[in-house]
């Protein structure tokens, strides 16, 4: 769904003491911009900001950077955070939102920007082989990722689209990650603290199960084929 353009969208976030308008600018030094220095957790495609809004207030020890391309839903994830941030009672101290091509990702994010987690939530599957380097999963991107997210490190990715999940599962095996835990049913699982998405909300009331991984970053590990694993839950 395309969004309307919001002519009020981008005066609103630059007016926003939590939203970062210049980020190259800050590539090497996130931590600077927050209340304090914290463990750093990374949402790509964070879209309306409904996740980060139920996780950064509940975990007031990590600071929180979501990043999205489009002013139009960067705003509302603003609004949202505001929100949630005010019925929480606590001070939006630990959330940072940005604009930027995540495909483009280590351009504002460097080595010394030490990322703990990365959340990917729904992101455009881009069934089409010639464009499959698209994905936010594809090798191509997480090479980019392991620049800046430490050894042991996690990506917690979730997804409705079956052709993604299996794919991924092959790129992120390929790229060094060891897959910790893997559901391709998540609301049937055992995972627990599952916060759901607008998204997931969405294909969940449609009856379309929810595929979900944790992938460990391990620059030592070999190449592995997908398989089932006693640490690996199967749905």
């Amino acid at each position: 769904m395309r969004l309307r353009r919001k002519p009020w969208a981008r005066p609103e976030l630059a007016a926003s003491p939590f939203f970062m308008d210049q980020p190259k600018e800050l590539r090497g030094r996130w931590q600077e911009s927050f209340a304090q220095k914290q463990p750093l957790y990374l949402e790509l495609g964070c879209g309306k900001g409904s996740f980060l809004a139920q996780l950064a207030p509940k975990n007031p020890q990590n600071n929180y950077l979501g990043v999205d391309i489009k002013s139009e839903v960067l705003v509302l994830a603003k609004r949202n955070a505001e929100r949630a941030y005010e019925a929480a009672g606590l001070p939006l101290e630990n959330l940072l939102l940005t604009a930027q091509n995540i495909e483009l990702i280590d351009e504002i994010l460097s080595p010394q920007d030490v990322v703990e987690r990365i959340y990917i939530n729904f992101c455009n599957p881009w069934p089409r082989p010639k464009h499959n380097k698209r994905r936010l999963t594809h090798p191509r991107q997480l090479k980019k990722y392991q620049t800046f997210l430490r050894p042991g490190g996690e990506i917690h990715f979730k997804t409705d689209d079956d052709g993604l999940f299996e794919d991924s599962i092959r790129y992120f095996q390929e790229c060094g990650f060891a897959i910790t835990y893997l559901t391709r049913d998540l609301h049937q699982s055992d995972w627990q603290g599952n916060i759901p998405t607008e998204h997931e909300n969405m294909f969940s009331q449609e009856g379309i199960p929810i595929k979900f991984l944790v992938a460990r970053f391990d620059p030592l590990a070999e190449a592995q084929a997908p398989q089932d694993t006693a640490t690996v839950a199967q749905a």
